[in-house]
């Protein structure tokens, strides 16, 4: 047997108990998940605390779920207008006010989703499964951004889907809203489970990734409140530990990065909060992200791992100025992700 036939089998071994064992599935899942059988997919959902543990609680879980999300979507929908509406009502309880406020979120959420993922075409691809329901409110801000370019009639890009689910995480989060950035995080997320090789499994991507991206977001939403930056969950602190990680494993480059004010706002800022999804390409964020995921204390982690994307490309910082440093470190150069995974492992607390 090949050595990835026999990482399928140890896989699906531990996934037909009747009860997880988890560290079992965190130490397998570390080393990198195939996408083959949708092992990708299932896990995720079980690290990102979407489905239990348990097996005989899945069925129920994932009906229960999407029904629920499908009642989001009914309720969610303004459709303006009445009797006694008006379109200019300054009253909060108007249905045109709540129209307004939507599109203004849309519109916001609509910039940065038409630009996921720009090296592949998945993003601007029609669905295979298109949702009406709340298509007629998306559609309505399509010539605000002015580059829209319509599928056909009853067509629905991979991208609009991501738009939907981020505009309803803002109607049901209102003391957060939208930030930019957010369509990085999900959009990995719904990637892996819209390339499910099961038909089922594919048509209830969009709800099982509303949950997932959520439950994500429960644990890093302080990274985006910016009010919170210089609390121990803010991303103040993560870059803090971040500085402190490299000036303990390799003294000579920290203080070199030092030494030239070369601080870790200017290049780990978007590494923490997007969790190193612009770093890489989908596929490579998709394979960090298993290992984050199948961490029990994934952000330390994630903090080893940009640690690690420091030490790899050490010999260049130490012999570069500021600006070579920072436009190195801004863009990070293509390297086998593996390799990254692997020292962080080395380094981590």
């Amino acid at each position: 047997m090949s050595l990835h036939k026999a990482r399928i089998k140890a896989f699906e071994d531990v996934l037909s108990n009747d009860e997880i064992d988890i560290v079992t599935l965190q130490s397998l899942a570390f080393n990198g998940i195939t996408e083959e059988k949708g092992l990708r997919s299932l896990i995720w959902k079980i690290f990102l605390h979407y489905i239990p543990k348990q097996r005989n609680k899945w069925e129920a879980t994932l009906k229960k779920k999407r029904s629920l999300y499908k009642e989001f979507i009914e309720e969610m929908i303004v459709s303006p207008g009445g009797p006694t509406d008006h379109p200019l009502s300054i009253s909060p309880e108007s249905s045109w006010s709540k129209y307004f406020k939507d599109n203004e979120v849309l519109l916001q959420i609509d910039k940065d989703v038409r630009r996921l993922c720009p090296e592949i075409s998945f993003f601007q691809s029609a669905t295979e499964f298109p949702c009406s329901e709340l298509n007629n409110v998306i559609r309505r801000t399509d010539n605000l951004s002015g580059d829209y370019v319509p599928l056909k009639e009853g067509a629905e890009a991979h991208w609009e889907v991501v738009e939907r689910m981020l505009f309803l995480y803002a109607k049901l989060n209102p003391g957060q809203g939208y930030v930019q950035g957010m369509n990085e995080i999900i959009g990995p997320i719904y990637h892996t489970f819209a390339v499910d090789p099961d038909m089922e499994q594919r048509k209830n991507a969009e709800a099982d990734c509303f949950f997932c991206f959520t439950n994500l977001m429960a644990e890093i939403r302080d990274f985006f409140i910016r009010s919170l930056d210089e609390t121990e969950s803010g991303i103040n602190n993560m870059m803090f530990r971040l500085s402190e990680r490299l000036k303990m494993n390799d003294y000579a480059v920290w203080e070199r990065l030092s030494k030239q004010e070369l601080r870790p706002q200017y290049y780990s800022f978007r590494w923490l909060t997007l969790l190193l999804s612009q770093e890489f390409s989908l596929p490579d964020v998709e394979r960090i992200w298993d290992s984050l995921f199948a961490d029990s204390t994934r952000f330390d982690f994630l903090i080893s791992v940009c640690c690690a994307m420091i030490l790899l490309v050490r010999d260049d910082l130490m012999t570069g100025d500021f600006a070579s440093n920072v436009k190195l470190l801004q863009h990070f150069p293509p390297m086998d992700v593996s390799l990254i995974v692997t020292k962080a492992r080395t380094i981590r607390l």
